[in-house]
């Protein structure tokens, strides 16, 4: 069978399930001939029920089937079905009549409610049990043109709305349509209806459609109403002027009791053959059709124009010409057309040249609980129109428009439909129209079903519409040509697609070409970047995996799972129909095709294209993304239209990517590569399955024991297309890869790594889509400069996220990055697992000269220094600090004297002998943060040391460097005052990026800094060191002990400070003078001693001193220095400057001077206008002295007479006091006035001595 779009019809056949309806087998090779030596038998009818088919024939034969079920446990065998009797039943045939102009058996109507079975044969009804149809009731109907008109509403399986469990029909009568209940009992005519010549009727609850030969009305059964609706042939105009749309009484003479048996209820004689002509099923049409040739107009579609005229029974009161005419006798169906058109009645006037109206076959059939569907036409090769009418004769839909007039109609489904045939997973308001017909097409006629929708309005666009051919029957005939009769069943069957079981159920795929067997870790390669890292990793992972992976697969666990996938997804593609399509001796199922064999045909089509083009066409890669449009948006209503669309969306996918990799003539656009990449992800398709259509990934994808389970149609489609592969092509790497397949890559793997978490996505599939999409990174990001960082967008930039965010697969990410070179790219990666000594050691391999392809690293020292600060690991900073002491001694120490780092702190003394014994070269600096930045005075002397032997190392070896520190004297003696220190001098002038200077410009700084130090000794050291040096010829010095040494030429302001320290003022000041001509250094040394060569020492006086000597001079030592000073300027040589200096010392500082010890000294040739400022100074400083000293004994004259007043007062005011010895008073009571007496003058006498002392108490 096919099936394929209405609008483009081919002479070739399409492929089956691309329409919303597929032919499955039933029976084929009925047998309707006894004999089987009569080809020229049809089928007329089928009906089923309860396993039990039932096949009316044109030999007037009723054929039972018994169906015996298929083995439960073989879901792909059908039920069997088996002849259980081939019936005669009763008919009544017209004299001389043949047996190919009987219609034969024309309608199988089963009631199940009462397990009986009406059959209508040649115009004869006969009634059966079921299901073994023994004759009951001894009854048949003769002259019966349709029997039928089953409420639609009921359940006739069930037990019904009437009580007794009766069942009423419609025997269809040539002038009457009699209703009939039928039960366990006889038949009973409870009413009869008024109405001639009708040939079909559906009811639904109490009104009925029913035609006749000429047109519809509706008949209310119970209310004996009738409403005209229209006519079957819009070109018949002879029911013209009739009440078409008024209701109408068609009562007729009550009956009742037991139906009459044929002989007594039917006196009249038998019609002739060609009342049969007006029968529903195709029987007799088919038979006569058969012996045309092909072609030809079909007359088995329409009624006979000679067929008799329907009759009816007028409504009280009316009158008109037509009566005659409704009476008249059938007119014998061998007449000629001339002799029919002779036989109208003068009440029927036609114009001579119309022509002969065409009388064609009605079509009726309920789509809805509330619809009749009724078709009308021009004629049998002419389009014909379905037209919707309610329960009360009005339009309730557009209309449907048939190519040709259809020999039969049925529909399916519909929002009430309870008895379509649509699967479980179908849509339940999809309802279709299936008409069988016949079409010519390129090659010739065709018959076949065409299908359409009834439930959709399409606007103004064309409906969309499928036709539908039954395949080879086997018999002489050519298939197309063979005529198709269509029925809806009484009961549906129940069946399984094992088609979607096959594509829907998971099965275990593997990945590599030519392996049955999924292995638990793949990692193999050809690649011999990566051959010896793959052997290791692989060793590595089975070690891990055999000591970590406890569960145990039973043997037969695949088989197992196979087996509950195939009973899941069977439970769920179960679907049932009751559409019955018979050709020739064959019987089909018309099944609703599920939406996964309509889509899947589609593609199919579309490979097939693509195969016989043997290419990739365009409109192949269109088609499918119009296929992924139409379903992108759709939500799935039940679970297995949720496979459904996830299988369909993974397949059309997977065929897209397939394409997009061969496509080199025809590459994909921009916006057809995310498309494909968004169906992709929209299909959640495990993506190690589309890694294995990519050869160069392949060995990246990583499979667990249990191996990755899909869809066993994806599995089907990919390892087809991995079979057709070339040999050999695993081996060339990804760098064989095109641009455009590596940038799809990128992103397709990119937005993958967006579902970690998902907790159904396992983690083989990170870890397989972390290693491909770093590999494909590292190719892209090999055009990038080296050196350049990562820019937002770039691929830089996204390979540093990858590593900084962590990857699944880290021991396989280890070994790429390796394999590429990547080294810093690489330490990210440890960084991200916080590997802190992972990370050093990369960087160390690369700043140790290791080739980094990606050169990113930069500063290496200094981002491993501030790393360091960064880690706890003491350990590790140790031996990192250290190293990189050895490289980099100011980085090194800035780790030890790091404070803020998170690692535990060094102890001094531990780092000290650390680097003293791996990093020499970092000692001072390390020392000078213990001096310097944190104050600690007990490492001054060793660092003054250790700058010590730099200068003096570096005097002792170069002969230059000695002239440059004499010619630096020289310079600073020839400024002009103001000048600066020395220090400040030599700073300002100091080599750049000179060591020496710089150690010493630090030595200057601790030796003046007032640190505690051992002067004494580092004198010693410094006469010792430079002992060895010759002495040059000019600027010899002596000692205040006359000895020259050439610590007092080559670092003076070293001697200064020493001597200072060691209060040898006068080599201090001599030096000061004479070395460097720094006078106001030597001013200051006098007032304040060593702190005047201590910059800033105004701050630091406060500090604690080794001894004295930095404390300010008192009087006397600042007297003795200013006169030291004095003799030093007058030893200058330079007379100006000897008679300059010498007056400003006088000048400023004269009162640290006495007049005549500078008389003494002063020259006597100079002038006395020289010193004459001291002169004129001093004396008035020795005037003033001598008045003050007046001034002061007259005020302390004045004091002594205010005291000796104050104290002759204080006595005068007491009186004399008279003390008398032991024993005085008793000596003639006079003693005590004696001894009063003498104590009084005694008193007296001394005061007179004070006044003639001058009263100065106390001398």
């Amino acid at each position: 069978m096919a099936s394929e779009p209405h609008r483009n019809y081919r002479p070739t056949t399409a492929p089956a399930g691309i329409g919303p309806f597929d032919l499955r087998p039933l029976l084929h090779g009925v047998p309707l001939s006894e004999n089987g030596d009569d080809e020229d038998i049809q089928i007329n009818c089928v009906e089923y029920l309860d396993g039990n088919l039932y096949v009316g024939t044109t030999a007037s034969e009723l054929l039972h089937f018994f169906g015996i079920p298929p083995d439960p446990a073989d879901p792909n065998q059908s039920p069997t079905f088996i002849l259980a009797s081939r019936l005669k039943p009763a008919s009544s045939d017209a004299a001389g009549a043949v047996n190919g102009s009987r219609p034969g058996v024309q309608q199988i109507l089963l009631l199940p409610r009462v397990a009986k079975a009406c059959v209508l044969c040649n115009s004869t009804v006969s009634f059966y049990s079921l299901p073994e149809l023994s004759p009951v009731f001894g009854t048949t109907v003769r002259n019966c043109n349709w029997i039928g008109g089953v409420d639609l509403n009921e359940d006739l399986t069930g037990p019904g709305h009437d009580r007794s469990g009766s069942v009423t029909i419609l025997l269809h009568l040539n002038r009457k349509i009699r209703v009939v209940r039928i039960g366990d009992d006889a038949p009973r005519v409870y009413r009869t209806i008024d109405y001639a010549g009708s040939t079909l009727s559906v009811r639904r609850d109490s009104f009925a459609c029913v035609a006749d030969s000429r047109s519809y009305a509706l008949v209310d059964i119970d209310r004996q109403l009738k409403i005209p609706l229209m006519s079957i042939s819009s070109l018949d105009d002879s029911q013209s002027g009739g009440p078409f749309g008024q209701a109408q009484n068609i009562a007729g003479p009550p009956d009742g009791g037991l139906f009459r048996s044929a002989s007594t209820a039917s006196p009249r004689p038998p019609t002739d053959t060609h009342g049969h002509s007006r029968s529903t099923s195709l029987g007799d049409f088919i038979s006569r059709g058969i012996q045309r040739r092909q072609g030809e107009a079909e007359e088995p579609v329409f009624q006979d124009p000679d067929a008799p005229t329907p009759t009816r029974s007028p409504a009280p009161g009316e009158e008109g010409p037509n009566r005659t005419q409704q009476n008249r006798s059938p007119q014998p169906r061998e007449l000629s057309a001339a002799q029919a058109a002779s036989t109208n009645p003068p009440g029927r006037t036609m114009s001579p040249a119309r022509p002969e109206p065409v009388v064609l076959k009605p079509l009726i059939v309920s789509p809805t609980t509330e619809e009749f569907l009724l078709v009308t036409g021009t004629g049998p090769l002419d389009p014909g129109i379905g037209m919707f009418v309610n329960l009360d004769g009005d339009p309730t839909r557009p209309t449907l428009e048939f190519d040709r007039y259809p020999r039969e109609i049925v529909v399916d489904g519909g929002s009430t439909d309870l008895s379509s045939s649509r699967p479980s997973l179908g849509d339940a308001e999809e309802g279709y129209v299936l008409a069988s017909m016949a079409k010519e097409l390129e090659d010739g006629l065709h018959n076949g079903l065409e299908i359409q929708r009834f439930d959709v309005n399409v606007g103004e666009g064309e409906p969309e519409k499928w036709w539908l051919e039954v395949e080879n029957t086997g018999s002489k005939e050519v298939p197309g040509n063979t005529p198709i009769g269509i029925r809806s069943l009484l009961q549906s069957e129940e069946m399984n697609f094992e088609q979607i079981v096959q594509r829907l159920c998971q099965r275990r795929f593997s990945p590599f070409k030519g392996q049955s067997a999924t292995p638990t870790i793949s990692l193999k390669s050809n690649d011999s970047r990566t051959a010896l890292s793959l052997q290791r990793l692989t060793q590595e992972r089975e070690l891990f995996n055999h000591e970590s992976d406890d569960e145990v697969l039973p043997p037969d666990w695949e088989t197992n799972r196979n087996k509950e996938g195939e009973e899941f997804v069977r439970r769920l593609a179960k679907t049932s129909s009751r559409l019955a399509v018979w050709a020739g001796s064959n019987i089909w199922w018309a099944v609703r095709n599920p939406l996964l064999v309509q889509l899947e045909a589609a593609l199919e089509l579309t490979a097939s294209r693509d195969r016989q083009a043997e290419s990739n066409t365009h409109e192949s890669r269109l088609q499918i993304f119009s296929l992924l449009e139409t379903i992108k948006g759709r939500e799935p209503k039940t679970e297995l239209e949720f496979m459904t669309l996830g299988y369909i969306k993974q397949r059309a996918s997977i065929m897209l990517l397939a394409t997009f990799l061969n496509s080199t003539e025809l590459p994909f656009t921009e916006a057809q590569t995310k498309a494909m990449e968004e169906h992709l992800l929209g299909g959640d398709l495990d993506a190690r399955v589309v890694l294995s259509l990519i050869p160069a990934l392949r060995n990246e994808i990583i499979v667990s024991r249990r191996g990755i389970w899909i869809y066993g149609g994806i599995k089907t489609v990919v390892e087809e297309y991995i079979s057709r592969e070339q040999d050999g092509l695993e081996g060339q790497g990804v760098s064989s890869l095109s641009p455009s397949v590596l940038q799809f890559l990128r992103r397709f793997l990119a937005a993958t790594r967006k579902k970690k978490g998902f907790g159904s996505i396992s983690d083989e599939v990170f870890r397989t889509v972390d290693a491909s999409l770093l590999l494909v990174l590292l190719e892209l990001d090999k055009e990038t400069p080296p050196g350049q960082n990562g820019r937002s967008g770039t691929v830089r930039k996204e390979l540093y996220e990858l590593v900084d965010h962590g990857v699944d697969c880290f021991d396989r990410a280890v070994d790429l990055l390796e394999t590429y070179q990547r080294l810093f790219v690489l330490s990210r990666l440890y960084q991200h697992r916080k590997m802190a000594g992972e990370v050093l050691a990369t960087w160390r391999r690369i700043i140790e000269g290791e080739e980094d392809k990606g050169g990113e690293l930069g500063d290496g020292e200094q981002r491993i220094r501030s790393y360091l600060s960064n880690i706890s690991n003491q350990a590790l900073v140790q031996e990192y600090a250290v190293w990189l002491a050895t490289r980099n001694p100011k980085l090194g120490v800035q780790v030890f004297a790091d404070e803020k780092g998170r690692f535990p702190k060094f102890e001094h003394s531990q780092v000290l002998a650390l680097l003293r014994e791996e990093a020499p070269d970092a000692v001072a600096y390390y020392l000078e943060h213990l001096v310097f930045g944190k104050g600690n005075t007990a490492y001054v002397n060793e660092l003054i040391s250790y700058y010590l032997d730099i200068v003096i190392n570096d005097l002792q070896s170069s002969h230059d460097t000695r002239e440059m520190v004499s010619a630096s004297y020289e310079a600073y003696r020839a400024l002009h005052p103001p000048k600066p220190t020395y220090i400040r001098f030599l700073s300002d002038n100091a080599p750049p990026n000179n060591d020496v200077w710089q150690s010493r410009l630090r030595l200057l700084q601790l030796l003046s800094g007032g640190h505690d130090y051992n002067a004494t000794a580092i004198r010693r050291m410094i006469d010792d060191s430079l002992a060895t040096i010759p002495q040059p010829n000019s600027h010899s010095d002596t000692g205040p002990n006359g000895v020259d040494t050439l610590r007092h030429q080559l670092l003076v302001p070293e001697s200064i400070i020493l001597a200072g320290r060691a209060r040898q003022h006068t080599d201090a000041l001599h030096l000061l003078v004479h070395r460097l001509g720094d006078y106001d250094t030597a001013v200051s040394y006098c007032l304040r001693g060593g702190a005047a060569l201590s910059p800033g020492s105004g701050a630091r006086h406060n500090k604690r001193r080794d001894s004295d000597s930095s404390l300010p001079p008192t009087y006397e030592e600042q007297v003795q220095l200013f006169r030291s000073l004095l003799h030093e300027f007058l030893k200058l040589e330079d007379p100006e400057e000897k008679v300059e200096h010498t007056g400003n010392l006088l000048e400023r500082f004269g009162g640290w001077f006495d007049i005549l010890e500078v008389l003494e000294v002063i020259p006597e040739d100079w002038p006395v206008e020289t010193i004459a400022e001291f002169l004129v100074s001093g004396l008035r400083r020795l005037v003033a002295e001598r008045c003050e000293g007046l001034v002061a004994r007259a005020l302390s004259g004045a004091e002594n007479l205010r005291v000796g007043f104050e104290f002759v007062e204080a006595v005068t005011e007491k009186g004399p006091v008279v003390d008398f010895g032991e024993g005085g008073g008793g000596m003639g009571g006079g003693g005590g006035d004696d001894g009063e007496e003498l104590r009084g003058r005694q008193e007296v006498e001394g005061w007179g001595e004070y006044v003639q002392a001058g009263g100065r108490l106390g001398g």
